[in-house]
């Protein structure tokens, strides 16, 4: 066990790899879209709040990174403002390196063969989840995590057990379920909150800067309402079909659950202030062009649903329903899309800055 490391245990839950047509790489435009909402946030509080140390490196991570290529825009955008940062301070020349943060199971490969071969960094992987410790104390000078945190370290417990009030029978997800589901992967949530800024709040350097961009819902607004939870939803419409069809069992579905969990502004702000260790420097909610289904044919959204979900159901169900299952979810996709377009949905962005007094 590494200095500072806790027993803490995550599922894995990669994205989906290579190149292909049902790949992260090639379907995650949305979040795209999101990292370059970000820029200018970013950059401000850069220029503004970022303490920069004595000593010739200067350490930058990307958690959650996935396979690109939203991860190298976001790296560009951090390293830009922080070399432009330390020409204005005239500070001594530093090296900056970037560390590239996911699970162990993620296509590192395609990763590191698609580098920019225009970048000024130096460029290394580091694996583990960042639900927790990943890198020594006082390490690192920025971190980012841009579209990660809605993924649930697990499926809470509760969910899966029979003998629960919250067994989520029937369903593959949490929003449209009762009550006790729901404040479940609440309580799953904050607890996976707590993990992420306690180990962060080890790592990052006193005065050192953690963004965080995450898709959320307005203050208030049901599960039910949000456009993210509504195509999972649609999603789990399509499992149930596929069991009275008989291609699945129902038992199967009834042990299945998505590990995610759209949070509201208010269950950030709580969840920053309970650790203590960082003030709040932004908090931001992003465009309306960053929503989900902005300028997206059924079609589109449904295979990018696909990219992020399509290794989890195949650890489940293996491959044999994936397209049956996505064909049957682009069309009630298509059917729903009056639904889909009055639903709420927003990005959030978070700049955090950890405290020197502790």
């Amino acid at each position: 066990m590494a200095p500072g490391k806790t027993n803490f245990s995550s599922h894995e839950f990669p994205m989906a790899s290579g190149a292909s047509p049902f790949s992260y790489r090639t379907n995650s435009a949305y979040q795209r879209r999101v990292v370059r909402a970000t820029k200018q946030l970013m950059h401000a509080v850069v220029m503004e709040k970022l303490q920069v140390e004595n000593g010739s490196i200067f350490q930058i991570t990307d958690m959650g990174c996935s396979i690109g290529p939203n991860t190298f825009i976001s790296v560009k955008n951090i390293v830009e403002s922080v070399e432009l940062k330390f020409q204005l301070i005239n500070t001594q020349k530093k090296h900056i390196q970037v560390l590239f943060n996911d699970h162990a199971y993620n296509d590192f490969n395609t990763l590191f063969a698609s580098l920019p071969s225009d970048k000024s960094y130096y460029a290394h992987a580091a694996i583990g989840s960042f639900y927790d410790r990943v890198f020594p104390d006082k390490s690192i000078h920025i971190v980012n995590c841009s579209y990660g945190l809605h993924f649930l370290s697990r499926v809470p417990k509760n969910v899966e057990n029979r003998e629960s009030l919250a067994w989520n029978k029937g369903k593959v997800y949490y929003s449209h379920s009762k009550e006790d589901v729901i404040s479940e992967y609440s309580k799953q949530y904050e607890k996976d909150m707590e993990c992420f800024l306690n180990a962060r709040a080890q790592e990052v350097v006193p005065g050192g800067l953690v963004f965080i961009t995450v898709p959320a819902r307005p203050n208030g607004t049901p599960h039910s309402k949000v456009i993210y939870n509504m195509l999972a939803d649609i999603l789990g419409s399509c499992f149930l079909h596929l069991v009275k069809q008989g291609d699945i069992e129902e038992e199967e579905v009834d042990s299945f659950n998505i590990p995610v969990y759209i949070t509201s502004p208010i269950e950030v702000e709580e969840a920053i202030k309970r650790n203590g260790s960082f003030s709040i420097e932004k908090l931001e909610i992003l465009s309306k062009e960053t929503s989900p289904i902005n300028g997206l044919t059924a079609k589109d959204a449904s295979v990018h649903i696909r990219a992020i979900t399509e290794g989890l159901i195949e650890e489940k169900f293996g491959t044999k329903i994936l397209d049956k299952l996505f064909q049957l979810h682009e069309q009630k996709l298509e059917d729903a899309y009056l639904d889909l377009i009055s639903g709420e949905a927003i990005s959030l962005f978070i700049a955090l800055k950890r405290k020197t007094n502790l």
